[in-house]
């Protein structure tokens, strides 16, 4: 029976103090934030395997993920993956070791 007691005058006051501080505290953190970050567009086609240029970085890269690869070019990993597997069919890179989540490709020399 009966409720929640009612605050004293003290009490109420130490619980507006410490939640003007609380507001105080996350303005100035806004402050120091700063502008907000620029998002980069995420290609999504993949790149053209036939350009030479593409393949002469990949080759210069010592260990190929798809990770690497999709932050290097800008693309999505799923995209990295393709191009990946598609440098193996050309022998462009070899698979040195791999499961269902990751693979791991050299260049081929």
């Amino acid at each position: 029976m009966g409720g929640k007691k009612k605050l004293g005058i003290k009490q109420m006051e130490k619980q507006q103090v410490k939640s003007d501080e609380e507001k105080t505290k996350e303005s100035k953190k806004k402050e120091k934030a700063g502008p907000p970050k620029e998002r980069k567009t995420i290609g999504v086609l993949v790149p053209d395997i036939k350009d030479g240029k593409i393949v002469a970085e990949v080759k210069k890269m010592g260990v190929l993920t798809p990770y690497a690869v999709a932050t290097r070019y800008g693309i999505r990993i799923s995209v990295a993956k393709d191009l990946l597997e598609q440098l193996e069919a050309n022998g462009a890179v070899q698979l040195v070791s791999g499961s269902h989540n990751i693979k791991i490709y050299k260049s081929a020399e």
